[in-house]
């Protein structure tokens, strides 16, 4: 018996990195569960396990290790399951960019709200910025300003040319963190600036729709030789937050979470209430009205619908 951690899962197959750095492929014993949690995949890239070995040289996972936390979306086809993306995640990092895909402000809201809630400090990464006409660079200063206002920390990076990427080695030295965003936004081509001799294939942008062909089926962690483990994560269309209760989902917006006590009424939801502190910051440009209008999405929408 044996403690490991999960670099990838394939399904029915574990690849697990043992203590003594050794590589196994490994089965589930039985039907593990963990409690409270209804998903796709009960073990996920980043998790602790504990390993009973075979004759042939294959690994079964006898127990999951509790995690510090993990990070979950709506699974892609089951609308009332969730898939867990990573585990053990001490920063998340969301690559976002302008054009070819685009990234909208609802799917970094959604990101940052579900990242909230699993107590994960989440990076912005504004990368491509070798590719942006001067006219794109106030929107992008616009679009930091929201979220630095509101406490995440912002970056512009070019991952293609390895522009501003060298303070990602310092962070994640001794740490497990994960990258996150759409297909074609520039995660394998990142992973790679940080370790070159992993030569992670990288994706072709289709001209027609300018989205990233996915280049990765299911989450992989790599270690990294500057220190450190990073979980590339399958490029993500949309971001579904499932399992959140509506009546406090004002808590994961931080903006929202440092006034919500100035409402008159304590059960207040923010929409047609007297006297909210949110609406009032609101009509004052002190919440931005994109991310109220998310806030209001997540409260209102149907959770058993799947999400687009």
């Amino acid at each position: 018996m044996g403690k490991g951690k999960v670099i990838k899962s394939t399904g029915k197959w574990y690849i697990v990195e043992l203590e003594d750095e050794s590589i196994i492929q490994a089965g589930l014993r039985g039907k593990i569960r963990l409690k409270g949690i209804k998903s796709t995949n009960p073990v996920a890239a980043g998790d602790e396990v504990m390993i009973s070995k075979n004759d042939d040289g294959t690994g079964v996972i006898t127990e999951i290790l509790p995690r510090k936390n993990y990070i979950v979306r709506k699974s892609i086809n089951l609308s009332k399951q969730s898939h867990i993306l990573a585990a053990n995640v001490d920063r998340a990092y969301l690559l976002i960019t302008l054009a070819a895909p685009e990234t909208h402000l609802a799917f970094i809201d959604r990101f940052l709200v579900a990242a909230e809630a699993y107590r994960i400090p989440v990076t912005l990464l504004f990368n491509k910025m070798d590719i942006y006409m001067e006219e794109h660079l106030p929107i992008i200063d616009d679009i930091i300003e929201i979220y630095e206002s509101i406490g995440y920390s912002c970056e512009k990076i070019s991952a293609l040319n390895k522009t501003n990427v060298d303070f990602l080695r310092r962070e994640i030295n001794k740490q497990q963190v994960m990258i996150a965003g759409h297909s074609g936004t520039g995660k394998s081509t990142l992973i790679n600036a940080l370790d070159p001799s992993l030569d992670i294939k990288t994706a072709e942008i289709s001209v027609h729709h300018l989205q990233g062909q996915h280049t990765t089926t299911f989450a992989e962690m790599h270690k990294l030789k500057s220190g450190g483990y990073i979980i590339d994560t399958p490029g993500i269309k949309a971001f579904g937050v499932v399992d959140l209760d509506k009546k406090v989902m004002s808590h994961y917006f931080p903006e929202m979470r440092a006034l919500m006590h100035q409402c008159k009424f304590n059960n207040c939801m923010h929409l047609n209430e007297p006297q909210c502190a949110i609406k009032s910051a609101l009509e004052e440009g002190e919440i931005h009205l994109s991310r109220y209008n998310t806030y209001v999405d997540l409260i209102t929408e149907d959770q058993t619908e799947t999400y687009r």
